[in-house]
């Protein structure tokens, strides 16, 4: 099966080893890490010298995840690609889907995985990250990756869909939580900003707002108890904070 999985890194030591055991499946992998500062690209060379298969490569990210996963692909020795994080995990049976799709399934381009989300020791079924489907899994002759920081593969074939989940286990602590919620709102105002959107008192007031009772009620967050509550919230703060930060850049114009 040529198949070559691509993760980015920034400071994971705590997760990317655990990620690629999971990836063992795949015959190539290929890590860009952002210049890390912690043991993270000492542990890939460690378990590279065992699994031949793994290559890293350092590239400052910027502002563009699209830039980033792109010099992967370009990397990449084969035309299927799965774009995995460091906090996900692959069970076998989703790897056994993936190995006979890859292989046997040509009249697809694509194929949607679903994506369980487990934070603080639950599993997340409702609200945002309820029934999340990503399309991580592709031709890279079939598409092309849309936008710089929630970027996504638009794929211009057919596109399948699987049934066995990737895992993920995002923001261990409150406070890791918020660090990335400000890291990705700085990307976010940027990428706004650069488009020509603006914010005013009504966005920064409402998007929040909005965000919270669509996440927390109409897509049935509470059910999540405390959990959902929290995220519900903290994923409300990301947008004020996308807002405001949008605010500032054009004040500062």
């Amino acid at each position: 099966m040529d198949l070559t999985a691509i993760v980015l890194t920034k400071n994971e030591e705590s997760n990317i080893i655990d990620c690629l055991e999971t990836i063992l499946f795949c015959s190539e992998i290929i890590i860009i890490d952002d210049n890390s500062t912690d043991r993270t690209t000492d542990l890939i060379k460690e378990f590279a010298k065992t699994h031949k298969k793994v290559k890293i490569f350092t590239r400052e990210l910027g502002i563009d995840f699209s830039a980033q996963r792109n010099f992967g692909i370009e990397k990449a020795s084969n035309d299927w690609i799965f774009f995995v994080d460091a906090d996900e995990r692959i069970l076998r049976d989703l790897a056994t889907e993936i190995k006979e799709n890859v292989t046997q399934n040509t009249s697809y381009s694509g194929f949607l995985i679903p994506r369980r989300d487990y934070m603080w020791g639950k599993e997340l079924m409702h609200g945002e990250t309820g029934n999340i489907k990503l399309l991580r899994l592709f031709n890279k002759k079939s598409g092309e990756l849309i936008g710089k920081v929630h970027e996504r593969w638009e794929s211009k074939g057919q596109v399948g869909r699987l049934v066995n989940p990737i895992l993920h286990y995002p923001h261990p602590t409150i406070s890791e939580f918020l660090r990335e919620i400000n890291f990705y709102s700085d990307l976010r105002a940027q990428e706004l900003y650069k488009n020509g959107v603006k914010a005013s008192y009504f966005t920064i007031v409402a998007y929040p707002k909005g965000k919270f009772i669509v996440n927390y009620f109409l897509k049935l967050g509470f059910l999540d108890g405390v959990a959902g509550l929290v995220h519900a919230i903290l994923m409300s703060f990301h947008s004020f904070l996308v807002r405001g930060k949008l605010w500032l850049l054009w004040q500062k114009k």
